[in-house]
C-alpha cells in the first residue's frame, strides 16, 4: 500500500495536490482544477479542509527511494 505524502517536488502551495496526484497516479493539474472548483462551489469551506489536511498529512521524506530509482 502506497503512503500519502505532501509532495516536495510538485507543489504550488503546500504540496497536498501534488502528493494526492502522485498517490492516485494521475496528473496534478487535474487535482488542482478539481480543488479550485470545489473551493468555489463550497463557498470557501473547502479551504479549511485543505489547510487541516496540509497540517495532518506528512511531508514527503527527502533522500528516499520513493521516486522509483533503484541504486545497487
Amino acid at each position: 500500500m502506497k503512503k500519502l505524502y505532501r509532495s516536495e517536488r510538485d507543489k504550488k502551495f503546500s504540496g497536498l495536490c501534488g502528493g494526492l496526484a502522485q498517490w492516485l497516479g494521475i496528473d496534478s493539474t487535474i487535482i488542482r482544477l478539481v480543488a479550485v472548483i470545489v473551493a468555489l462551489g463550497s463557498f470557501g469551506s473547502f479551504i479549511l479542509f485543505y489547510l487541516i489536511a496540509s497540517l495532518i498529512i506528512p511531508s514527503e521524506p527527502t533522500g528516499s527511494f520513493m521516486d522509483g530509482h533503484h541504486y545497487y
